[in-house]
């Protein structure tokens, strides 16, 4: 059985307390890594490995982005949306 990483997990870095981007790790096992890129909306891009699975998604402008949009993400990667709570950090930046 392969150790996975927690639901998600949200790191937002900000520069004089401007959130300047986001990143929202998605539940894969712990050794996959980032294999290519694929943009997926404004200012999204999503980060798969080899095999194609989502590892994550980048936000290029976190004081822009909606619930909405991600969930677009979400369902174009055939995933469950994501609830309000998942993100409210990113959602007050």
């Amino acid at each position: 059985m392969t150790q996975a990483s927690a639901a998600f997990t949200l790191k937002i870095e900000y520069l004089d307390g401007k959130a300047l981007v986001a990143y929202l790790t998605l539940p894969h096992p712990l050794r996959l890594r980032s294999h290519h890129v694929r943009r997926m909306g404004r200012g999204l891009l999503v980060d798969f490995s080899r095999g194609g699975r989502p590892l994550g998604i980048e936000i290029l402008d976190p004081e822009h982005v909606s619930l909405a949009a991600l969930n677009r993400v979400m369902k174009g990667l055939r995933l469950a949306p994501l609830r309000r709570q998942d993100v409210a950090p990113l959602l007050a930046a």
